[in-house]
């Protein structure tokens, strides 16, 4: 939903056509866009036109000096236009439909220019001979006095950004005028077929609205009213986004029309809320599953709009369909990478099977039965530390692992079941962005540092083994003998070489493809199709390379795809002791708050505002159906599963249509709307279930692309993580920030501060979790749970509150 109002921009010039460049004299262009110039008034023509119904009183100068540079002052100044009522000012509707079938309506035009377009909208509107005074009336009305043409009088949307800062719609524009020429109301629209740049905040305009009204007209009828209509209609993003799909003029009035007729029913429905919905922190129930009860009330309506939402509306099946692709690929690969881990850390008691069914099964019950399908189920590299503690926990106190697994997974059900019946969810009212973002960025650590631990291990083994070193050879030629041969490793430095080549390259093709939407090649169609089966393409084709362009190369296989017969067999509980018993429970507590904080962050960070989800959260109820898919995992020594980051924020990114914006060169994009669909998680988990009937097939994937995929999502996550970009502002050009709100905000030093507040922070975290110490890994979860009061009770002490709302919400 917009928030804001309309900024009406009542422009005319004077300039000539050489603009000053100075960088020196430019003004801030928060609101720079509402101009107009009567310094000039010789150069002004003598009628009715010029005068604009604007409430700015222009001063008279009787001065018409000018330098012989042509250099002349501009008089800018926006005024604020509420939103046309359609439920009770009756014109609004009226205007709509006299004008859908009338207005002149030009699609795919080939002109960047603000002249060119307007004159094409003109001769349409106007293409009548006794029109040609009105031709001439309307280009002096619209246009500043002089060379240089800037519009006079706009009408463009503005609303509150991420943060509260000033944000303008730059996909559209409204240009109004009154001439007296002409004794009835026109309106033109064109779509242009390649953004244009207008100005400042109007830098990649794709529709253009020109009004058109006799001067001597009723007030409900002047050119502001008939503007401030259309202006509302396009302030929806969702409406401008069908708009562009639209192939027929047809098509794009029956858009339009339904649009408009669902905007009046909207503002009819006087007990309507607002559109992002409450949370459950907000709302007001009994203590005892007064959460779980709230839940199930705020998802329950829209349960079959959840399957219903992934094959209806412009480009749902598109989006579902490589959404999915996405899931399966950036599940399977960490699912087969982390099997292969546990495999080592528990000597094949947790191997890739077994992953991957934990990966189906409860991928397949989260997406049917969770309360935020938009989450990613995944087994993670916290868990794969975690299991390792048991695991040596077991070893050194002689327990039979399995049969602890399974205790402490059950106690962490537990743990669990008394989160959600008790309302702890509640707790996450205080976490902030900022904790949010330090768990974010250590997750990416966690992946880039397993890609790297692998990569050096390849080296070890091959490219710095005994046999490659020159001591060797010459050992070797001295006595004569052929010592390779009798030595099972030879050197093999192409191994490795391969290796780095296959994991740069796969992030390397997936990141390129990622941002292939900033690029000029193609159309936009095509570019956002690659963008979105970037990782699914990086993966296939680096493999391709590595089985069959380097078949030479004798890579070994990623894991043993050998099938378990007995897998399915209940786990013995009767060989742990009572003390075992209890220790579990520790353990299991521990575990929870894991599974806690992960949880909630990864649905904090879905349900985020800028990504406009609709449907609610469900913090309790996902915790209830994590619980039981957990529990029934570990009866069966199957590898835990929970909420995965950075995948559930890209799940929804994946989902959702966005718009790209510019602000001083600075090209950013917002999320238009998401399709909060289950259909993407279930097809996806089905997928990864029957990726297990070709076992023997994804062992060839070579181990460097499982790793360069963790690199490619590790770099992906961070795009939009507010922390990592103020970390890249410490070593960034003063002249080239981005115009982001907190730098306009926030002091440069206390915003620096506040970063490397983080960063202490985040290094902490990093101690704990990659601890070489086994039992001080044991305390990872709860040192993400104290960020929370870290946060909420230190930092305020430290930096005011007013620079922590600016650089830490949400």
């Amino acid at each position: 939903m917009l928030q804001g109002s309309i900024s009406c921009r009542k422009e005319t010039s004077t300039f000539p056509d050489k603009r000053c460049r100075n960088k020196r004299t430019r003004v801030p262009s928060l609101a720079r866009k509402s101009n107009r110039s009567l310094l000039d008034p010789s150069s002004l023509p003598k009628n009715p036109v010029d005068e604009n119904k604007s409430t700015i009183e222009t001063p008279k100068f009787d001065d018409s000096f000018i330098y012989d540079s042509g250099t002349t002052l501009i008089y800018s100044r926006h005024e604020k236009v509420p939103l046309k009522d359609f439920s009770n000012e009756v014109r609004a509707h009226m205007d709509v439909k006299k004008f859908l079938n009338k207005t002149v309506l030009l699609l795919d035009v080939m002109h960047v220019s603000l002249d060119a377009i307007i004159d094409e909208i003109l001769r349409r509107l106007l293409d009548l001979p006794e029109y040609q005074i009105c031709f001439d009336q309307a280009r002096s009305a619209l246009f500043t006095n002089d060379n240089v043409h800037q519009l006079t009088r706009t009408l463009q949307c503005t609303s509150i950004s991420e943060g509260e800062g000033f944000d303008h719609d730059q996909s559209w524009l409204c240009a109004i005028a009154s001439i007296p020429s002409i004794t009835q109301r026109h309106v033109g629209l064109a779509r242009l077929r390649h953004p244009a740049n207008f100005g400042p905040s109007s830098q990649e305009v794709y529709f253009v609205i020109l009004i058109l009204t006799p001067i001597k007209e009723k007030g409900t009828k002047s050119d502001l009213e008939t503007g401030r209509t259309f202006a509302t209609i396009f302030s929806n993003l969702e409406l401008r986004n069908q708009l562009l799909d639209c192939h027929t003029e047809e098509e794009f009035k029956v858009v339009l029309a339904k649009n408009t007729q669902a905007l009046v029913d909207k503002m009819s429905r006087t007990d309507e809320k607002d559109n992002l919905i409450k949370t459950e922190t907000e709302e007001k129930y009994c203590w005892f599953l007064g959460g779980l009860i709230g839940d199930f009330k705020r998802r329950l309506p829209h349960y079959l709009s959840d399957y219903k939402d992934g094959v209806v509306g412009p480009k749902a099946v598109q989006k579902t369909i490589s959404t999915t692709f996405f899931l399966y690929f950036a599940c399977l690969m960490p699912s087969i990478a982390f099997g292969v881990l546990n495999s080592e850390n528990t000597q094949n008691a947790l191997n890739v099977e077994k992953v991957l069914y934990s990966q189906s099964i409860g991928g397949l019950a989260f997406a049917i039965f969770g309360g935020t399908p938009q989450i990613v189920l995944l087994t993670t590299a916290p868990l794969a530390l975690y299991t390792k503690i048991i695991f040596s926990i077991c070893e050194d106190f002689d327990l039979d692992f399995t049969a602890m697994y399974c205790c402490v997974g059950l106690w962490n059900t537990f743990f669990l079941f008394l989160y959600a019946f008790f309302d702890l969810s509640k707790v996450m009212k205080w976490s902030t962005r900022s904790s949010e973002e330090i768990f974010a960025v250590f997750i990416s650590i966690a992946f880039t540092i397993d890609a790297i631990k692998n990569t050096v291990l390849s080296f070890d083994t091959y490219y710095s083994s005994p046999q490659c070193s020159s001591d060797f050879n010459a050992t070797a030629a001295l006595f004569n003998t052929n010592l390779t041969s009798s030595i099972d490793v030879v050197c093999e430095r192409d191994i490795s070489l391969l290796y780095l080549l296959l994991l740069l390259g796969t992030l390397w093709l997936g990141v390129f493809l990622f941002n292939f939407t900033k690029t000029p090649y193609l159309n936009p169609g095509k570019r956002e199709l690659l963008a979105d089966y970037a990782l699914p393409c990086a993966v296939i084709c680096m493999s391709l390379i590595g089985v069959f362009a380097f078949k030479d190369v004798k890579m070994s296989k990623s894991f043993d795809s050998k099938r378990n017969e007995d897998l399915f067999s209940l786990v013995e509980l009767g060989s742990l002791s009572v003390g075992a018993a209890f220790g579990a429970m520790g353990l299991g507590f521990c575990l929870s708050l894991l599974f806690f904080m992960d949880q909630n962050i990864s649905a904090a960070l879905v349900n985020a505002p800028q990504n406009k989800m609709k449907k609610g959260s469900a913090y309790h109820l996902d915790l209830v159906v994590i619980g039981l898919i957990n529990g029934v995992l570990s009866m069966f020594a199957f590898p835990w599963v929970h909420a995965a980051l950075p995948h559930s924020p890209l799940h929804v990114r994946a989902l959702a249509d966005v718009e790209e914006r510019v602000d001083q060169g600075h090209i950013y994009s917002i999320i238009v709307k998401v399709r909060e669909t289950r259909l993407t998680a279930i097809f996806s988990s089905i997928l990864i279930g029957l990726s297990l009937l070709f076992l023997s097939v994804l062992s060839y994937i070579p181990t460097p692309v499982l790793y360069g995929m963790f690199l490619y999502i590790a770099v992906t996550a961070l795009t939009g993580n507010q922390m990592f970009e103020r970390l890249l502002l410490l070593i960034t050009e003063q002249s080239a920030y981005p115009p982001n709100h907190y730098i306009r905000r926030v002091p440069q030093r206390m915003m620096h501060f506040f970063t490397l507040l983080q960063l202490v922070q985040l290094l902490v975290l990093c101690g704990f979790g990659f601890a070489p110490y086994p039992y001080l890994k044991m305390f990872f979860p709860v040192i993400i749970f104290i960020l929370i009061p870290i946060r909420q009770k230190v930092i305020p002490m430290i930096v005011q509150q007013k620079y922590l709302h600016a650089m830490d919400s949400h």
